[in-house]
């Protein structure tokens, strides 16, 4: 795991092996990363929306290196500038693709809008003999009375 001093600039990494319970995992480490750095507990509504949506987007990318790149390797969280970045790191060297559109109440296939709707940006970048899904979201915002809040 990363440092854990200070609030921005941390990298926190998971190594990831299979895909029995890797989901879970994921969520739970981003979850903890989370509260260390102040997004948990969330002040509002739209920070705990926000919080939601970050845990959302780890279990679709993470989900997708299991069903389309035989599980991710290791989950990267990047903290800093008010900006959270994700990275799943996997064996497969094929970016993310999507697939023809399809009825929203059809299972599966959704991921990648999910990204597009919720993440700030996403994208692949070809690593080793792989490559990293990545996404970035931007930290929820403080109501004015937070003490953080004060210059």
């Amino acid at each position: 795991m990363g440092e854990r001093a200070g609030e921005e600039g941390q990298v926190r990494r998971l190594v990831l092996f299979g895909t029995k319970g890797v989901v879970m995992r994921c969520r739970d480490f981003t979850a903890e990363a989370l509260a260390d750095w102040g997004w948990i507990p969330a002040e509002n509504d739209d920070a705990r929306e926000r919080v939601d949506d970050v845990l959302l987007l780890v279990s679709e990318v993470v989900t997708n290196a299991c069903l389309h790149a035989g599980g991710p390797q290791e989950l990267v969280l990047r903290h800093g500038d008010g900006r959270l970045r994700v990275e799943v790191s996997d064996a497969n060297p094929e970016p993310p693709r999507r697939r023809q559109p399809r009825a929203p109440s059809l299972p599966g296939g959704h991921g990648l809008m999910v990204l597009d709707r919720l993440a700030g940006d996403w994208g692949s970048e070809p690593r080793d003999r792989g490559k990293v899904v990545w996404l970035e979201v931007e930290r929820p915002s403080r109501p004015p009375w937070h003490r953080d809040a004060i210059p």
